[in-house]
């Protein structure tokens, strides 16, 4: 009976997904047009919704690691973590950012610097206004959005023994039978089509970078040839990866990531602008504070908001698409852990990691002054390349940031791979190779059908139509903290029933 249940939801999930990539193939200005006005409705209309909604995550992070819960683990009383702190946090940074960090740390700050809102470009308040924004788009929102959605599931999966599936997060809400009946399903199939799409589309434009870099330094030629080999090989490395399971491909290339991300950012620390780094890290650090609850409502209501509907709007939407892989796979990392040192690992260090990333590449962009910084922008790929030129051993850095982006686009599609055997397979947490090995090809073949036909565009209509679709989970997740604070209530009780005793 469970083994039809799971190829259901295995079949089903294929279905949707194929359906919808014939549907970008064959009418592909339909399919672009319907994706858009649905994006263009929910950013228009729902802006203030995302906003509010990722302020709430953040506010129940913070408020759940503090509570009488916080002490309570992730698994029986006597469990402890699987991993070593190093590890958990290279997994999970790995799987949440990843290849995005290396796309748009220089290229973001940049963009904010020539055509910031409501100011000149190019000036020194566009600078300080390019950071503050920077930090803000990649800070304690994104990992506050992932959080409440991990710590639920793993408090549903190692706690409380059910399967790792998005829909068990309802069990305490709504029942275990209606959980796994109809609406449970629906919702693990949206998570896999979130999951697939929003991958797919990263896996995409990480081919274009990685493409561009080699273009940019060796003259290889951009073309749907060197793509498809650039997709083939990495479909090989990740799904070697996937196979050897968590303690092995998973967890040792997440290690090699950070070293690389290490090595980058002492390297670029070193050659660029140190002390206009530091201070520009230490300045950003103040205004992300100091304005962090009027930025988080900022959606100028009064004014032109269409600013926020192309970053903030955007990016709060992305991360919610996003949500579902990482938040799974985070939580399949977590168990033995307490929810207070949870939310402190997953809120708090991730968080920092950015914020250095964005201030040393984004100092670095900015201090070359507007000219270099109007030419990086040009092409979002190239923007690393662009400015790395400019600074002594920028060829050196350039090649390590290709090799850390095919890291990042490997561990990126491991953990997505690994994710989607286990939501299509009543969240096994060791789904079988088969399975594995189905998503991966699938998600590669995906990618490259898209690149080739529409190239960012066609790549582009996938990620607005999973951003799209993927509304929903921010109910998902507000449902979720619900029920997840009715089952703690419940389990807490009987602690302290124990305690007394």
């Amino acid at each position: 009976m469970v083994k039809k249940e799971n190829n259901n939801v295995f079949i089903i999930s294929l279905i949707v997904v194929f359906a919808i990539v014939l549907w970008g193939l064959i009418l592909p200005e339909n399919f672009e047009s319907t994706a858009t006005a649905l994006f263009n409705y929910l950013v228009g209309n729902f802006g203030w919704f995302y906003l509010v909604s990722m302020f709430s995550f953040v506010g129940f992070s913070i408020w759940i690691a503090f509570s009488k819960y916080g002490k309570i683990k992730l698994g029986p009383d006597d469990s402890k973590p699987e991993y070593s702190f190093i590890s958990w946090f290279a997994m999970l940074f790995s799987a949440g950012m990843g290849i995005g960090l290396v796309f748009w740390g220089i290229a973001e700050p940049l963009n904010h610097f020539i055509a910031p809102l409501g100011m000149e470009g190019g000036t020194a308040a566009a600078a300080s206004f390019a950071m503050k924004k920077s930090f803000f788009h990649w800070g304690l929102h994104p990992w506050a959005n992932y959080c409440v959605l991990a710590l639920a599931l793993a408090y549903m999966q190692f706690r409380k023994g059910k399967p790792g599936l998005i829909s068990s997060i309802f069990i305490p809400l709504i029942g275990e039978e209606r959980a796994a009946g109809p609406i449970g399903k629906f919702i693990d199939i949206l998570a896999v089509f979130a999951t697939v799409a929003g991958v797919a589309t990263s896996l995409g434009l990480g081919t274009l970078q990685i493409n561009s870099g080699l273009n940019y330094m060796f003259g290889i030629p951009e073309s749907s040839t060197a793509q498809i080999i650039i997709v083939a090989v990495v479909t090989v490395l990740f799904i070697i990866s996937a196979t050897t399971g968590l303690d092995k491909g998973i967890k040792f290339l997440s290690n090699v990531n950070v070293s690389l991300a290490g090595v980058l950012l002492v390297l670029t620390l070193l050659v660029g602008p140190t002390l206009l780094i530091i201070n520009s890290f230490t300045e950003g650090i103040g205004m992300y504070l100091g304005e962090f609850i009027r930025d988080s409502f900022h959606i100028e209501a009064f004014g032109n908001g269409e600013w926020f509907g192309w970053w903030t709007i955007f990016y709060w939407a992305w991360w919610i698409a996003w949500a579902p892989f990482v938040g799974t796979f985070i939580s399949r990392i977590s168990k033995g852990r307490t929810i207070k040192e949870f939310v402190a690992g997953v809120l708090l260090a991730p968080t920092i990691a950015s914020f250095i990333w964005f201030a040393v590449f984004g100092s670095a962009g900015i201090n070359l002054g507007t000219d270099i910084a109007a030419e990086a922008i040009k092409s979002t790929p190239t923007a690393f390349f662009v400015v790395m030129s400019n600074y002594p051993l920028g060829g050196f850095i350039s090649i390590v940031a290709v090799i850390l982006l095919c890291t990042f686009f490997v561990t990126s599609a491991d953990s997505a791979t690994f994710v989607l055997g286990m939501m299509t397979k009543n969240g096994d947490l060791n789904p079988d190779n088969k399975r594995k090995v189905t998503w991966g090809i699938i998600q590669s073949l995906l990618a490259l059908t898209l690149m080739l036909a529409g190239g960012a565009g066609g790549l582009g209509m996938l990620q607005t139509a999973s951003i799209a679709a993927a509304f929903p989970f921010a109910f998902v997740m507000i449902f979720g903290m619900v029920s997840l604070v009715m089952a703690l209530r419940k389990d807490y009780s009987k602690l302290s029933s124990k305690d007394e005793a």
